[in-house]
């Protein structure tokens, strides 16, 4: 278990230095990205990988993100690269892109949940780039116990893990990550690409970089299986709830008082709500929708009503990840 004292370092050279020999011992970090923290492993050290599935209670069907630290790496990991996939690392990796791809013979299927696909993935946050650089390619699926909320600080990730992590692992602080959810996922196996799990990069972005008119949204069921992809997913254990702007203004007094409300900032919310965040703008929402439902965990308050921002953009991964909360939350409060 990681003592308070060793709860987290800092993102500097002697913060790095650590993470680096944690992780060439078998070890794992929590690792700093601009989406969301990740816990991390040598992707090539079974054993660690192992370890990695143990500390979230992940199933061992489910497959993990390897994070790599150059284009080029992709040969090292897939085949049969098409084109359009190419188009998509190069402009937009660095970044919050997830490409989905067939796995090398000699990949292990530890990491692929025993699929022939295999998801990769090159983060903008400068720390990540660093460690990936001097470590070779890791596995780092968010670092959180599976199906939770996903953690974007440093605090966060001890406060989910910090039993489960031992004292020779680390936690690097990058402070809080930049975007807030989940990288978008595209499937690259076909002859065009679908997106199997939206994020910052909208499906408009993808079908123009991949020049391949109406790049879909993915239902299919033969889409190879990715991370955060359950109905439920991304839950706090408070009940999250999905009202209208003007709801407010008629809810019950003792409804709000006892919740948490998460919204934006041209919407009114009475006086009797106790707890409310709003965001900015769509963005500024991404930020802190993760940092609202675990402050709700904290608070113990009885609900998390939450407004959703438009469909477009960034705003479709949001609605994305509040489903998923919503019906994850149903399930555990009953």
């Amino acid at each position: 278990m990681l003592r308070p004292s060793n709860a987290s370092v800092p993102c500097d050279q002697s913060g790095v230095a650590r993470a680096v020999a944690a992780l060439r011992a078998g070890g794992l970090v929590g690792l700093p990205t601009e989406t969301v923290y990740g816990l991390a492993a040598d992707a090539r050290n079974n054993a660690a990988v192992k370890r990695v599935f143990t500390a979230k209670g992940r199933p061992a069907d489910h497959p993990l993100i390897v994070h790599i630290a150059d284009i080029s790496d992709l040969h090292e990991w897939a085949k049969d690269i098409p084109a359009y996939a190419h188009a998509l690392a190069e402009r937009l990796w660095p970044g919050p892109l997830t490409l989905v791809l067939p796995a090398r013979d000699d990949t292990s299927r530890l990491l692929t949940g025993g699929q022939d696909t295999i998801a990769l993935r090159l983060p903008a946050h400068p720390a990540a780039q660093e460690v990936i650089r001097q470590t070779g390619a890791l596995a780092a699926p968010s670092a959180n116990r599976f199906g939770r909320v996903s953690p974007t600080s440093a605090q966060a990730v001890v406060a989910e893990l910090a039993e489960v992590l031992d004292d020779a692992d680390v936690v690097l602080d990058g402070g809080d990550c930049s975007i807030g959810i989940e990288s978008t996922i595209v499937d690259c196996t076909s002859a065009r690409p679908r997106i199997l799990r939206p994020g910052f990069y909208a499906e408009e972005l993808i079908n123009d970089v991949a020049g391949i008119a109406g790049v879909p949204v993915s239902e299919a069921s033969d889409v190879p299986r990715v991370s955060g992809s359950l109905p439920g997913h991304y839950a706090p254990s408070t009940q999250v709830t999905v009202v209208q702007p003007d709801d407010f203004a008629g809810m019950d007094g003792a409804r709000l008082e006892h919740a948490l409300v998460l919204t934006t900032e041209d919407v009114a919310v009475p006086s009797p709500a106790a707890h409310v965040m709003k965001a900015r703008d769509a963005l500024d929402f991404a930020r802190i929708l993760y940092a609202a439902f675990r402050r709700a965990d904290e608070l113990e308050v009885q609900e998390v009503l939450v407004t959703t921002p438009p469909a477009v953009g960034i705003g479709v991964a949001i609605i994305d990840r509040i489903t998923r909360a919503v019906h994850g939350s149903a399930h555990m409060n009953p």
